[in-house]
């Protein structure tokens, strides 16, 4: 006699994802796993006393999304404290962080006595290039020094590569900041502090395991709520991984936890034998991750040719001029800093890269400028097998059609965020920072298909919002970037599962397969010019509901 089912989802538009995309109108999960797939007289026969019927009244139904680049702990925050995404204005910022310092006035510090006992105020997440007046720079600190004058004020932009300061903070954090990435004028410090100052600001407002616990409810809540059922968490700290662990194991935890550990950790996870893939079905180790080079929206991304709006000797076009590769002056300083910056230099990196392949470990590096890539991409194709171990170049923003080439040919992994598009609109963030011509070219996502890279969807938390930026990878500007609603999905489903070693238990519906899957409220293939507008109304995991909000 054939064992009923736990769960039976009828009435349905079910995708599998898989090649082809297979569609049917019921499904049948039994202990997390997916028994059968197909119309629902196939399946009813499974339905007992003690099974879960969801009756999808014609949804959609597809594989949850694994989000394959994250920074939970840095979204939990940005839940908690002042949210600056929405902001319009520098002065809109302000009025959030004032209402922010007043709802945190008078307590003890969250972070511990790390912060001199005085409790900090954050704000996460704005993005001056969206502000009405997007001229009017970052935040300074002589702005933010009208929050308050006696408690440490923080306000991270929505890269994470930028963080902006009151006086008190830069006090404060003097001597843990680099003084290349504070910016001055006149001699004075902005309170504009970007990579290595800004990492310095994120370690020092790191919450303790108390608020960690807080800030990653948060955000797994939101993640749920938004159909991610797996994701790569980029963690630089300690504490978050032993709270993932334990919310696991007190059954709080309601997704799959990927953790891809900054490179600071690589000698601790050697001497403890903890190694790429190890773990159980919820929280499991995953890649070693390091940085070449910034972001473009802080002008750090590493170019071969100088930034539009920093270099006076373009047509304000980012044009190279030909100058494929070519190197700049010796000693040109100021030329050097307009091309952006080293995070690691490439001599450390590619030592790195072959330390950490040597010891068997699946490597994550971020690369976004062209010469970044390029440097990143030569010592990824040094390691030993380079497709076996699945290394990955994180946003690859302004790759060349020979880095993707080689990178289909080594088996290199793209793990790209399509909600970056959000920013290569005309007359938007890139086409001021690059110019038009190297902004047709940023994030090419159909070019990547068509080279043959194996590409994995994820959102940087910029926001966490998988069909936000399926609408911008099927919404593109341009051709090249642009993909049609199912290999957007795919990207942000068994792309990611791929990534993380996943795809024979994540990313697609088939039998065999995990019970993780969404509800959409309505089609994206009815709608591909409003998908960001779409609702999910149903989350699973193993084939128990996370999230749900269907009108019974």
């Amino acid at each position: 006699m054939t064992a009923a089912a736990d769960l039976l989802v009828t009435n349905a538009e079910i995708h599998s994802l898989a090649n082809p995309d297979d569609v049917c109108e019921a499904m049948a999960v039994r202990d997390g796993e997916i028994v059968r797939l197909g119309h629902t007289y196939e399946i009813e026969f499974l339905e007992g006393v003690e099974t879960d019927v969801i009756d999808c009244g014609g949804r959609v139904v597809i594989p949850s999304f694994v989000d394959a680049h994250t920074h939970l702990e840095q979204l939990g925050q940005h839940l908690v404290h002042a949210d600056l995404s929405s902001a319009d204005s520098a002065d809109d910022c302000l009025e959030l962080l004032a209402a922010e310092a007043e709802r945190t006035d008078g307590g003890d510090s969250d972070e511990g006595d790390s912060n001199d006992d005085r409790e900090w105020i954050l704000g996460f997440g704005y993005d001056e290039s969206e502000w009405d007046d997007p001229a009017a720079g970052r935040l300074t600190r002589e702005q933010l020094d009208a929050v308050s004058e006696d408690r440490p004020v923080a306000a991270l932009r929505v890269d994470l590569h930028t963080a902006s300061l009151n006086s008190v903070a830069l006090e404060y954090l003097a001597e843990e900041m680099p003084d290349d990435d504070l910016e001055r004028e006149a001699g004075q410090p902005t309170g504009v502090a970007v990579e290595d100052a800004a990492a310095a600001v994120r370690r020092e407002i790191t919450t303790d395991r108390a608020a960690m616990c807080e800030v990653l409810e948060a955000a797994t809540a939101h993640a749920v709520e938004r159909g991610v059922t797996c994701v790569h968490d980029k963690i630089r700290g300690s504490t978050a991984p032993r709270v993932y662990r334990e919310m696991a194991a007190d059954g709080t935890l309601p997704l799959r936890v990927r953790i891809d550990y900054w490179s600071d950790h690589l000698e601790s996870l050697v001497d403890v034998g903890l190694g790429t893939n190890d773990g159980d079905a919820l929280v499991e180790t995953g890649a070693i991750k390091s940085f070449s080079d910034g972001s473009i929206g802080s002008r750090t991304a590493k170019l071969r040719v100088p930034y539009a709006d920093l270099d006076a000797e373009t047509d304000g076009d980012g044009s190279d001029d030909g100058r494929d590769g070519a190197e700049d002056s010796e000693g040109d300083t100021e030329r050097e800093h307009a091309t952006g910056q080293w995070m690691v230099d490439p001599t450390d990196l590619a030592a790195l890269v072959e330390h950490a392949d040597g010891a068997g470990y699946q490597l994550s590096i971020h690369a976004i400028g062209d010469e970044a890539v390029e440097e990143t991409l030569s010592a990824l194709e040094r390691t030993d097998d380079p497709a076996g171990a699945r290394h990955r170049i994180e946003h690859l923003e302004l790759a060349t059609d020979d880095h993707l080439d080689r990178m289909a040919e080594a088996g290199i992994v793209a793990s790209m965020q399509p909600n970056f598009h959000r920013w290569a609109d005309d007359g938007g963030l890139y086409d001021r920072r690059i110019g038009k011509q190297r902004r047709r070219r940023t994030n090419r996502l159909r070019r990547v298909l068509e080279a043959g890279v194996p590409l994995a969807f994820g959102s940087d938390c910029m926001p966490l919002d998988p069909l936000f930026g399926v609408h911008h990878a099927v919404n593109a500007p341009t051709e090249a970037q642009r993909l049609s609603v199912t290999e957007a999905l795919r990207a942000y489903t068994r792309g990611g599962a791929y990534a993380g070693f996943d795809e024979d238990r994540l990313g697609t519906l088939a039998v065999g397969n995990r019970g993780d899957f969404v509800v959409l409220e309505e089609s994206p293939w009815d709608r591909p010019g409003r998908i960001d507008e779409i609702e999910v109304v149903t989350t699973a995991v193993d084939g128990d509901v996370v999230f749900d909000e269907r009108d019974e």
